[in-house]
């Protein structure tokens, strides 16, 4: 992990230490610094998306001095939110919240996250804290009745070459991503509708090692329920989405590729949740196929789309997931 550190100064001056999964603004004494910065579980994602660790440009935290009182604000210029962990050290504070703390900011707004005060005004006082950011609420909470789509078009079929727990790269994050093997320049399609938050189809570049990670192309979709969908190793220059419009189920918002951290062409999908500043949770979802209402999809199965239908349903996911066995062929 990349840490950026500002000494601490004391009595009656403030000090801040930051990093984050992307720019990196640090506030003291009203001074701004940045600096990139990445997290392990990023470096460790086996090429899926990585947005929140290049591409968040428009958070930024600041320190505001009040007489004695230093409040800690969050301005969140994204398109949807963050959830953010600050861990604070200090000397002669109080604090407003109990720290750790992590909390989701929504986005287009400049909101508190917490406050510090000197316990005893007449001695010196200093703090220091460093903050970590993802992209996505960590109290959203996925509706279990939605039936995805498969990002295909109606008619085509594709195998799953890693599903749930797969063991190349779908643990920890990725625990219930789903790959499907699927040739260049392939159309794919929303597998629920909502809100692109975050697209990029910059790269041309692929390969079998995490060095090619800063390369993946993607495409970002915030639900209504709050969680987000991947679309990943899409090809470069395909997209037909951009940042801010809403998508429908089914609607066509790029073309497959094999860039970033892949070992061929394919395409990754994934549904998630922040967990906190550091860590985000897969969710396992069900998808409608020609011949199921709603299943959750198998490794090493073909599965043919059906005609765009939503379809709910009232089941529960599996608490875990089921355990497979890579098969080989192409991977995440």
């Amino acid at each position: 992990m990349q840490l950026n550190t500002l000494c601490p100064v004391l009595h009656n001056q403030s000090s801040s230490r930051f990093t984050r999964s992307a720019t990196i603004l640090l506030v003291a004494a009203f001074a701004l610094l940045h600096s990139p910065a990445q997290t392990p579980e990023d470096v460790g994602s086996a090429g899926v998306f990585n947005g929140d660790r290049n591409e968040l440009k428009g958070v930024r935290v600041a320190t505001k001095r009040e007489g004695d009182l230093i409040r800690v604000l969050v301005e969140n210029r994204e398109l949807c939110e963050i959830t953010m962990t600050f861990d604070v050290q200090t000397e002669n504070l109080k604090r407003s919240q109990k720290l750790p703390f992590t909390a989701t900011f929504p986005p287009g707004e400049t909101n508190l996250a917490f406050e510090l005060s000197p316990t005893d005004v007449n001695a010196k006082w200093s703090y220091s804290f460093t903050n970590y950011y993802k992209l996505g609420s960590n109290v959203a909470v996925h509706d279990e009745t939605t039936v995805y789509q498969l990002p295909y078009l109606p008619g085509d079929r594709f195998i799953v070459t890693q599903g749930f727990n797969g063991t190349y790269s779908h643990q920890g994050s990725n625990q219930y991503a789903i790959d499907w093997e699927m040739p260049e320049d392939t159309l794919v399609c929303a597998a629920r509708g909502g809100v692109v938050v975050k697209a990029k189809d910059d790269s041309s570049q692929g390969g079998a090692s995490i060095e090619f990670d800063r390369y993946n192309n993607y495409v970002l979709i915030r639900h209504d329920d709050g969680t987000l969908a991947q679309y990943c190793h899409l090809k470069k220059d395909s997209l037909v989405v951009t940042a801010g419009q809403r998508v429908a189920t089914g609607e066509v918002i790029a073309r497959s590729g094999s860039t970033g951290f892949s070992t061929g062409p394919h395409l990754h999908f994934c549904v998630f949740k922040t967990k906190d500043g550091r860590m985000r949770q897969s969710i396992p979802v069900r998808f409608r196929t020609s011949i199921e209402a709603a299943v959750f999809l198998r490794e090493s199965e073909c599965y043919r789309a059906a005609d765009i239908q939503t379809v709910h349903v009232s089941a529960k996911p599996p608490a875990q997931g089921r355990q497979t066995q890579a098969q080989g062929g192409v991977g995440n």
